[in-house]
């Protein structure tokens, strides 16, 4: 069983990021995992990519959220991921 990694884009000023900064970290303690956090602002490519749709939340790299993170979504994902 690969420990997933989770990431949560985000960029400062941004009351969406703050919620789901909340939900990963509440979610993800339940499995007993943690997320990593990256400014968008300090990688033009990310910028690029996600100005528009911040937060962006990604497991393994890949996107699974963005604007909302859902806990009970994430929950499901997180139980897919582990249970592999």
């Amino acid at each position: 069983m690969a420990t997933p990694t989770i990431e949560l884009l985000t960029k400062p000023g941004c009351h969406l990021c703050e919620a789901a900064r909340q939900t990963t970290g509440e979610v993800a303690a339940r499995f007993g995992l943690s997320f990593t956090e990256t400014n968008i602002e300090n990688d033009p490519q990310l910028f690029e990519r996600h100005q528009n749709e911040i937060p962006v939340l990604l497991i393994d790299g890949e996107v699974k959220d963005f604007w909302q993170v859902n806990a009970r979504r994430l929950t499901k994902l997180l139980e897919k991921k582990l249970a592999a």
